[in-house]
């Protein structure tokens, strides 16, 4: 029999990285057959759904070095394409079926709809929709999927998320028992918590939106007609804690780390990768620049995102099993590949739940080993900075959040210490928020780069 991986969120990320290996397992002589049937819960993954359907699920991805060496590849895991509905009844048909035994999803960290404390967030207007019978998030699509499986008397499932959340699969756990219990589905949250695991994974690999001259090289490279190309650096890392609860593929055979703990790892590539990519779009932005590279190729940027992890990052997370100075670098070298042409806007979307997620552990940490933490108050200083430049119109391109409030951020810049009702959001800062020291650093870190924002435009 054919297995079954299910995955939700088919965008350019998951078919350049989870697609990518499960690809490379089907050309091993595995013991068994693994494929994807991938669908979405969002309607504007319709128009890719069907391209791909009409590609029997093949596309091509293109991968660039450093060095400019481009390569292409079809892949041909995604054997199954479930096409969108507003009911969700092609994923729920697919999540059913006895040969689904993973059920992944990539949502992107806002997609979770934690706050600060990792609770699930019950003010969500998405969250309200979904209780009162809507199906917009990972949640209800969910619920849909394992109610109809437990009626037809369906298997364990694993349920995997492949985002950049911190725990992600203890998060999203947490998160899906609470909107459980808040939809009164008693016999649902039983069976999840008998039936279901939630292994923590670690993903990497940057993968900007497709350059409208992408279909064309792809054309000129392999002779294939993709409506549907993806493009990514040639660096790939996936590790996934090894708890599955019945069954798996042999994911360790094509260079995925299967461990007992993803912490070291994950707490690495957050802090460092994810954090300093943040550090440079919103940096960058505010210079005038359109891509990741042109933002590490400025000096003071660059030194940015080099100081906090130097200064605040590698001594929290020390010590560790990783060379931290030797992944802060190779970072920094990757995201100064000039042919990936990754957008500032691309990165710097859903920041809101970044902040969170990404940089105040940092600022927590340092504050409780006793140190203040200048570097890192850059970070939070730069996005206070480009909301700033948000209110006024300033941004050079259409900035996308999926939970900001755009009438509370335009009553924050109305208020009349803008900086201390930033500092003060506890959303956003947890237990730092409000704390005179806290709001003080904001506000002379605030100070220097709206200087910097004038000097380096000028």
């Amino acid at each position: 029999m054919t297995n079954i991986w299910m995955h939700i969120g088919i965008g350019s990320f998951q078919r350049a990285h989870q697609a990518w290996y499960l690809h490379r397992l089907l050309q091993e002589n595995t013991r068994e057959k693994w494929i994807v049937a991938a669908g979405g819960i969002r309607k504007d993954t319709a128009p890719l759904l069907d391209a791909l359907s009409k590609q029997d699920g093949q596309y091509i991805l293109e991968t660039i070095t450093p060095k400019g060496e481009r390569d292409y590849e079809k892949i041909t895991s995604i054997q199954k394409i479930l096409p969108y509905d507003d009911k969700m009844q092609g994923l729920v048909e697919q999540g059913i079926r006895p040969e689904t035994k993973i059920i992944a999803f990539t949502v992107t960290e806002g997609g979770y709809y934690l706050d600060t404390n990792h609770q699930l967030d019950k003010s969500s207007r998405d969250i309200q929709s979904e209780l009162k019978g809507e199906i917009c998030t990972i949640y209800g699509a969910l619920k849909a999927i394992l109610k109809e499986r437990i009626r037809k008397g369906g298997q364990p499932v694993t349920l995997l998320s492949c985002d950049n959340l911190r725990h992600n699969g203890e998060r999203f756990r947490n998160g899906f028992i609470e909107f459980l219990k808040l939809s009164r589905e008693d016999q649902l949250l039983e069976w999840v918590r008998k039936n279901t695991s939630s292994p923590n994974t670690m993903v990497d690999r940057i993968t900007p939106r497709p350059s409208a001259d992408l279909p064309e090289r792809v054309y000129g490279a392999t002779h294939f007609r993709d409506a549907a190309p993806v493009m990514a650096e040639s660096f790939i890392q996936w590790v996934i804690e090894d708890h599955f609860i019945d069954g798996r593929p042999e994911l360790e055979k094509v260079g995925v780390e299967m461990v007992k703990s993803v912490d070291p790892w994950e707490e690495a590539k957050i802090r460092i990768l994810n954090s300093s990519h943040s550090c440079v779009a919103w940096a960058g932005t505010l210079a005038g620049l359109s891509f990741i590279h042109e933002d590490v190729a400025n000096a003071e940027i660059r030194k940015m995102a080099w100081n906090y992890v130097t200064e605040d990052v590698i001594p929290c997370l020390t010590p560790s099993p990783l060379d931290l100075a030797r992944y802060r670098d190779v970072v920094l070298d990757r995201f100064s590949n000039p042919y990936i042409k990754d957008t500032n806007q691309r990165v710097a979307a859903d920041s809101f739940s970044k902040i969170p997620g990404f940089i105040t552990p940092t600022l927590t940490e340092c504050y409780d080993r006793g140190k203040t933490p200048d570097a890192t108050a850059v970070l939070s200083a730069l996005f206070f900075v480009f909301l700033e430049n948000y209110v006024k119109d300033l941004i050079p391109y259409q900035y996308q959040d999926g939970i900001m409030d755009q009438q509370a951020v335009h009553e924050m810049f109305k208020a009349g210490d803008p900086v201390a009702e930033y500092a003060g959001d506890k959303m956003l800062f947890g237990k730092l928020a409000g704390k005179p020291e806290f709001v003080k650093l904001l506000h002379n870190k605030i100070n220097y780069l709206r200087d910097w924002q004038k000097k380096v435009n000028n």
